[in-house]
């Protein structure tokens, strides 16, 4: 039996299937690409919120499940949390071309949809993972006068009258740049005393 948050969440993956006016629906059409709406605990105490979906995620419409996806996984093993008991999302649901950075249209159109995402899962805590899901859910959720650079916030945890929220730096920075996986697995350790 399908219950309440099945169904919201559901309608918003027919309404993103068939965003038509979405300047990445013709490229997600042309590369037989899926979107990548999210998964997980759709009761999870923490959400994890990325960019955009790469290569992979819009080849199976998972998020995180390419070399990204194991980085996460590797940094929620060594926190002690399952990915069974979180949420995955991405802000964009459909692959920006050449695995470019989000434009800013692109994060208008589908934001609403991770708006409604939030509100319907009620996390507790959301963990962005990256500069743009970070700049997006502080603007959005009122930490705009706190906003910096990624590098200077990461890690760190703030309050909103909803959730909290701890920016981290994107899996996808650490197989570029190996000593930023000591520091995720650090700010990974905060998230597991929440």
């Amino acid at each position: 039996m399908i219950n309440e948050k099945e169904r919201a969440l559901k309608a918003i993956k027919d309404e993103i299937l068939g965003l038509v006016s979405s300047p990445l629906y013709k490229e997600r059409i042309k590369n037989k690409y899926f979107p990548v709406i999210g998964e997980g605990n759709h009761s999870a105490w923490i959400m994890f919120i990325g960019e955009a979906p790469g290569e992979n995620e819009a080849k199976t419409g998972r998020p995180f499940c390419g070399r990204a996806g194991k980085v996460l996984d590797e940094l929620l093993v060594s926190a002690g949390i399952e990915r069974k008991d979180v949420y995955v999302t991405n802000i964009v649901k459909d692959r920006p071309p050449g695995n470019r950075d989000p434009l800013p249209d692109e994060i208008e159109i589908y934001a609403p949809f991770l708006d409604r995402q939030i509100e319907i899962i009620k996390p507790k805590v959301i963990a962005t993972l990256g500069r743009f899901s970070m700049q997006y859910v502080m603007s959005r959720y009122g930490l705009e006068f706190e906003l910096d650079s990624i590098s200077k916030l990461h890690g760190k945890v703030f309050t909103t009258d909803k959730f909290k929220v701890a920016p981290l730096y994107h899996p996808a920075a650490a197989i570029y740049n190996q000593h930023l996986l000591d520091t995720l697995k650090e700010d990974f350790k905060v998230l597991k005393n929440l």
